[in-house]
């Protein structure tokens, strides 16, 4: 099996959506095809890594949880990465950008869409657990998704390490006059978690 270039894997609280407060295992994989001006993650540099020894760096840590994360982890990760973890006992869930499709097998689908709604309904006809939208004071509305989600959330965009005052209070002002979004904020980040 193709062995995965991995940014970095560290163990801490999921800081975003739904599983936010959750232990978890990130696996960061390389690489990236969007470049979005507000990205603050560094994914270019990392070292291939044959899932053995990925599942080594990870099986003593007492979380059983795998996010999947980038940069964009579709441009790596398959079903039959997939499954290694899955006969090894871990639950996984995906964080994607949407420009692609995700592999099968998969517990937990985060959307946080960066590309246009119809290329996101073309990879996800089914729908995915969590829909996330980064917002900020220039985007006046709520996001008018095409596909379905079991939790909708606005993120406001963060500079850098530091909370937006403007955006967040914009997201907040659209979570209440639109109840079916809910607030999510990068509390790894407030907390310092990192």
């Amino acid at each position: 099996m193709k062995p995965l270039k991995v940014n970095e894997v560290f163990y801490t609280l999921q800081g975003e959506g739904r599983r936010a407060g959750e232990a978890s295992i990130f696996i960061r994989l390389t690489s990236c095809d969007l470049a979005c001006s507000f990205c603050d993650t560094e994914f270019e540099s990392g070292e291939e890594m044959l899932l053995d020894e990925l599942h080594a760096r990870i099986r003593d840590w007492p979380c059983r949880w795998i996010v999947w994360t980038g940069g964009e982890p579709c441009l790596q990760l398959t079903t039959e990465h997939v499954s290694y973890f899955k006969a090894q006992g871990f639950s996984q869930a995906i964080e994607t950008n949407g420009n692609h499709s995700a592999p099968e097998g998969l517990d937990w689908v985060c959307c946080s869409p960066k590309v246009a709604e119809h290329v996101v309904a073309n990879n996800f006809p089914n729908g995915v657990h969590e829909l996330r939208y980064v917002r900020h004071v220039g985007q006046l509305s709520v996001p008018e998704p095409k596909i379905t989600a079991e939790h909708y959330y606005l993120s406001p965009r963060f500079d850098g390490e530091r909370v937006n005052a403007e955006n967040l209070n914009h997201c907040i002002k659209l979570c209440l006059e639109n109840p079916k979004w809910k607030l999510s904020t990068q509390t790894h980040k407030l907390q310092k978690i990192l």
